[in-house]
């Protein structure tokens, strides 16, 4: 009895772009958020600011994301600029610009 071999195709990488458009424009808008409550508005961008800088780091990989990841814990600890879409910005240099290299 012989055994017949078994074909593994590889499983195609997947293009999470749109995901991470979707994710990018969730979490600046979660960064936009404290203009809502004006009086807590400072407070609660102490607590954003690490996690804005860490999720950029984990989501866009390399130099870019490093940058993104400094960049947007400043910018989310500096007062009134939190109008800056860090996160859809950094998808828009990564995907359009740079075409998604390094991200697979």
């Amino acid at each position: 009895m012989t055994q017949e071999p078994i074909i593994k195709t590889p499983i195609p990488a997947k293009n999470n772009k749109g995901t991470m458009l979707v994710l990018s424009l969730l979490f600046d808008f979660i960064g936009m958020v404290s203009y809502f409550v004006p009086v807590f508005a400072e407070v609660t961008d102490l607590f954003w600011a690490p996690i804005s800088g860490i999720l950029l780091v984990v989501m866009f990989k390399g130099t870019a994301g490093k940058l993104a990841g400094v960049f947007g814990f400043i910018e989310e600890l500096l007062p009134f600029v939190d109008v800056i879409p860090t996160f859809t910005i950094t998808w828009f240099y990564t995907y359009v610009i740079r075409g998604g290299k390094g991200q697979e």
